[in-house]
């Protein structure tokens, strides 16, 4: 069937329900229609941006492609001994890639959902957390003591600053390293806890990612 812009705007002048011209221009218009079809559903450039808007919980976080990664477990695999409780208990080295345009800063929370026991969550444990790591940043070594220029720290739930690693007293619990790109620079927040750096950063989130890892005590 041949296509023309006259027979196309026929169609949608008779058919209200932008589904409805979708699926219909899907039958009669193969290659056209799917062009056609991509400017009604995005919008142009504008597409994401409504999307965001739309979903304001979702902002950033399922557009960007921003990865933590560590060399010294894969997600979903088991932290090594060393960065937990039944170890020195140092910090793992982590990397990131893919920060959108727009990166002021980066904000670190690491935590546990399934304390104290994973078969009865009642809470979930802060272990770590930073914040205004500058937009150059882009890893944090093994056992990090200096902390990149401008960079801040937040209370844990030891109530204290700093890395504390798994120390799970029962079960095998999963410990989130979780990443934000921020639009911007937190002003001082003193040490805050995970809840309020959540709170100073609503609306600044332009990206977030995740790391997973596992732990369970050796030592029983």
């Amino acid at each position: 069937m041949q296509y023309s812009h006259q027979s196309a705007s026929v169609i949608v002048r008779h058919h209200l329900d932008v589904k409805r011209v979708q699926e219909r221009l899907w039958q009669v218009l193969p290659l056209q229609g799917i062009m056609l079809i991509a400017l009604l559903m995005h919008g142009g450039c504008h597409g994401e941006q409504r999307l965001a808007s739309t979903h304001p919980h979702l902002e950033g976080a399922t557009t960007m492609n921003l990865t933590l990664t560590s060399p010294a477990f894969s997600h979903g695999g088991e932290i090594p001994t060393e960065y937990t409780c039944e170890g020195p208990d140092v910090s793992p080295e982590l990397h990131w890639t893919g920060a959108p345009a727009g990166t002021k800063s980066f904000a670190l929370i690491v935590d546990d959902p399934d304390a104290p026991d994973p078969a009865a969550p009642k809470m979930t444990w802060v272990h770590w957390v930073l914040y205004n790591l500058p937009a150059d940043c882009h890893s944090l070594p093994k056992d990090v003591r200096q902390l990149p220029p401008g960079t801040r720290e937040g209370l844990n739930d030891w109530k204290r600053t700093g890395y504390g690693g798994p120390c799970p007293p029962i079960g095998r619990h999963r410990y989130y390293f979780k990443l934000y790109a921020l639009d911007t620079v937190l002003p001082d927040l003193g040490t805050p806890t995970k809840a309020q750096l959540e709170q100073a950063m609503q609306g600044h989130i332009l990206a977030r990612t995740e790391l997973m890892g596992t732990y369970e005590k050796k030592k029983k």
